[in-house]
């Protein structure tokens, strides 16, 4: 499904760089740019196949490229209702140009929708990346 997001952003982030803007009832999440800095062709991304409910934490995807392999987790615990099939249609550029806006690779549906335990937001996020680079 090529929907795109949403303009308002509840946006968090994992220690893993990955991204979760939350939406309500529903949330989008993704791969921070940083995450994907080494990347600059996209061979392959893989969807985890049994869809559904996945635990925080737990590989909803992969992007192959190289002999590299990035693995993507759910940053809470929830079901994928839908992927961003424009992810593998376009060998990825979507996803190296534009990692954290329509580059998302799943649309999900939170088990605690107002939960934010174990993430960070914007603000705590720039102060750990400023620690990591």
């Amino acid at each position: 499904m090529g929907r795109s997001k949403a303009s308002t952003r509840d946006l968090y982030f994992t220690n893993d760089y990955e991204w979760i803007d939350f939406q309500g009832s529903v949330a989008y999440l993704g791969v921070c740019a940083l995450k994907l800095k080494d990347i600059s062709l996209v061979q392959r991304i893989v969807f985890a196949e049994d869809a559904g409910l996945k635990k925080q934490g737990e590989t909803i995807a992969s992007i192959q490229y190289g002999d590299h392999e990035i693995s993507i987790h759910m940053p809470v615990d929830g079901k994928v209702i839908s992927i961003n099939d424009a992810l593998l249609s376009n060998d990825g550029q979507q996803l190296l140009s534009d990692s954290e806006n329509n580059g998302w690779f799943a649309l999900i549906v939170p088990s605690q929708p107002y939960e934010r335990k174990g993430l960070m937001n914007p603000v705590q996020y720039k102060a750990f990346t400023k620690r990591k680079f």
